[in-house]
């Protein structure tokens, strides 16, 4: 199979948020559809603390991220744990029907949970829409966008995650939170270097 083709499938790029113990929680998603006029879907990691959350309680909100998203949105929500960091310590929000949703979103759904199935990976959570609203004319990112435009990583919880491959006679350093490959001695970078992808500094990279 070419497995190039799941790339010709459209996707969006999404925060969803929801709560644990009154405090926020959220994640990166790029799987969210539309099945009724009033139910969506979305599809969530196993290992995402988000997707826990959601079953707790029984709503989730989706900010709709676009082109223009501030660049720190998705490094810190797509590839760093709720479980480990405040996700929400520098990022404006404001809260609709007890969910945190991001003010510099395209706009916003709020859900509650009817219903969920898993699959190996992911559970799909279907969820009955509440409320909604735009927040900015920005253009809704695509996948596309964020990886041929913004040079974009997938993390390792999400669908479309591919290990990338690098030629083994030269030298080269992988981020060990988001995959991301530098290549060349990055040792010879200055102390303030980071990820370009998710913002962590030299330390987090190993030689491959």
């Amino acid at each position: 199979m070419n497995n190039e083709v799941l790339n010709k499938i459209s996707y969006g790029v999404y925060a969803v948020t929801t709560n644990c113990n009154e405090k926020p929680v959220g994640c990166i998603v790029n799987c969210v559809m539309q099945i009724t006029y009033d139910t969506l879907c979305i599809s969530v990691n196993h290992h995402n603390f988000t997707n826990e959350c959601i079953e707790k309680d029984q709503k989730f909100a989706i900010s709709i991220l676009g082109e223009h998203v501030d660049d720190n949105i998705i490094p810190v929500f797509g590839f760093s744990s709720c479980r480990d960091v405040n996700k929400f310590e520098n990022v404006k929000t404001k809260i609709v029907d007890g969910l945190h949703v991001l003010e510099d979103a395209v706009g916003y759904v709020i859900c509650e949970l009817v219903d969920k199935f898993e699959t190996e990976t992911h559970s799909v959570f279907i969820g009955k829409i509440l409320d909604g609203d735009i927040e900015n004319n920005d253009t809704p990112m695509t996948y596309a966008y964020y990886h041929e435009v913004k040079k974009g990583k997938s993390p390792k919880a999400a669908p479309t995650y591919k290990e990338e491959n690098t030629d083994t006679n030269e030298m080269a350093y992988r981020c060990k939170i988001c995959g991301y490959i530098y290549k060349g001695d990055i040792t010879k970078e200055p102390d303030t270097y980071v990820c370009p992808v998710c913002k962590k500094d030299k330390t987090f990279f190993e030689k491959i």
